[in-house]
């Protein structure tokens, strides 16, 4: 009520004379009504219980929820996306023009690779930044909606008072006691709608400028969208490029894939599987015998040769034409990037939500994000294993495995020898249901890492940058 503003504000000035005061302006009264416009649009979510019985809300389930709500806008506009013509051409003739070595592939593979990782990462943050932005403009749609009665006392005043005018007092004697009258009422008033204006101005004034943030992240959103999928486009023709000078014969590859599916049907463990793969399946055994002798001769090295390869290995120059891992894998912590971007969920050693100890590295990514190798290695496997899901394993050689589930579509087959950064699958729009991500606070992909030494899972987290080595997190 209108006297929440005036009894306080009346006290104090009878006591002080006579206050002269015109009333509120005409942008002023626009600006009332402004506010009172946003506060009916802010959703009342609030029940008639009364205020003292109702429960203090939940700051994580709100940010879930604008977050999931951001998530859907942000996937309905990617679909409105896509690459011209005129673009698709431009690609097709730019790998066209490209050296057809093997190396010259590879390396252009990879660093396509490396770009999408890093859209992939810009799309992931103008995410949070969106969601974000969206939860403060809430709250502030919210405390205009809860003051909308307030509003309505101001907004009404400044209406009548621009309507109806007071008098002047130097008019006529008739008009001294209306003009002394509606001065004492305008000194009790004006302050108070002063202060309830100000916080008004600053109220939208914020407002303005999230709606003007906002909309900026979804315009550089649909820049870094449109780029992934150029980028991906290139990275589909270089793999195609790269295939069609695959010195194997394509019947024989086929023949390979089946009968790995054939002995994963069969396998109960994985170790059981790779055991089965490297004595049955040609190009797996091959590699995994070339990693072998690469392990024999480097243990023959003098004490200056392996200082000289790990110097080497720290340079980061290995030779583009090899076939077998170009460093120790046990030289390389600290060394490696996760193979997708995104959030961590759970590391090794924490409770899996079954009551049993993860034996691997869960990450959050995005919708169709890209998956990398993490380092250099001989494709063992890759396909549907069991409750892993879609599986990649890589054998990194000193007696290391990484597995990589939760994938939806790979790139990559069986007895390839891989590049660090080289593609290997890309996830899917949602979180695919498997073992390895049950009780998970999020319906995001998720990647399931797991390192494997001799057979036996080990905690992989010395092996990654110090950047990718955050605490643990959940989806909120």
């Amino acid at each position: 009520m209108l006297s929440r503003i005036v009894l306080p504000a009346l006290a104090a000035t009878l006591g002080m004379g006579v206050y002269m005061a015109g009333p509120f302006s005409q942008e002023n009264v626009a600006l009332a009504q402004e506010a009172d416009a946003i506060a009916a649009q802010a959703p009342d979510d609030r029940s008639s219980t009364p205020p003292s019985a109702q429960e203090a809300p939940d700051p994580a389930a709100d940010l879930a929820r604008k977050r999931d709500e951001t998530r859907a806008q942000l996937d309905a506009l990617s679909k409105t996306i896509g690459l011209s013509s005129g673009k698709t051409k431009e690609l097709e003739d730019s790998i066209a023009s490209l050296d057809k070595s093997t190396a010259s592939l590879r390396q252009a593979l990879i660093d396509s690779a490396a770009r999408r990782k890093d859209l992939d990462r810009k799309i992931q943050q103008s995410e949070k930044t969106l969601t974000n932005l969206a939860v403060k403009e809430d709250k502030i749609r919210a405390s205009l909606h809860d003051r909308r009665a307030l509003l309505a006392e101001v907004l009404g005043a400044l209406e009548r008072m621009g309507r109806n005018p007071p008098p002047a007092l130097l008019v006529t004697p008739d008009d001294a006691l209306a003009s002394v009258r509606s001065a004492i009422l305008l000194g009790a008033v004006v302050p108070g709608m002063r202060k309830e204006t100000d916080k008004l101005i600053a109220d939208l004034t914020d407002l303005s400028k999230l709606q003007a943030d906002t909309a900026a992240e979804k315009a550089s959103f649909t820049a870094t969208v449109t780029n992934s999928l150029e980028e991906e486009r290139r990275m589909d023709l270089l793999i195609a490029e790269n295939d069609k000078h695959s010195k194997e014969n394509t019947a024989q590859l086929e023949a390979e894939r089946k009968r790995a599916e054939e002995l994963a049907g069969q396998a109960t463990s994985l170790e059981g599987l790779v055991a089965s793969l490297e004595s049955q399946i040609g190009s797996v055994r091959d590699a995994a015998a070339a990693a072998r002798a690469e392990e024999a001769r480097r243990a023959q090295m003098s004490e200056q040769q392996r200082e000289q390869a790990k110097a080497l290995a720290e340079n980061g120059v290995p030779d583009k034409n090899r076939i077998t891992p170009a460093y120790p894998f046990s030289d390389l912590k600290k060394k490696l990037e996760l193979p997708v971007a995104g959030d961590i969920l759970r590391q090794f050693g924490d409770d899996d939500g079954t009551g049993h100890t993860a034996m691997g590295l869960t990450v959050a990514t995005g919708p169709e994000a890209l998956v990398t190798a993490p380092a250099d290695g001989t494709v063992v496997y890759a396909g549907a294993f069991r409750s892993y899901g879609q599986m990649i394993i890589l054998d990194t050689g000193d007696g290391y495995h990484m597995v990589l589930s939760g994938m939806d579509a790979i790139k990559t087959r069986p007895g390839r020898f891989v590049f660090a950064g080289e593609p290997l699958a890309t996830m899917g729009q949602k979180r695919v249901a498997s073992a390895t991500a049950l009780a998970l606070e999020t319906d995001r992909p998720t990647l399931y890492i797991e390192f494997r030494k001799d057979g036996k899972p080990v905690d992989s987290r010395p092996w990654w940058t110090s950047k990718d080595t955050g605490k643990a997190r959940n989806d909120t």
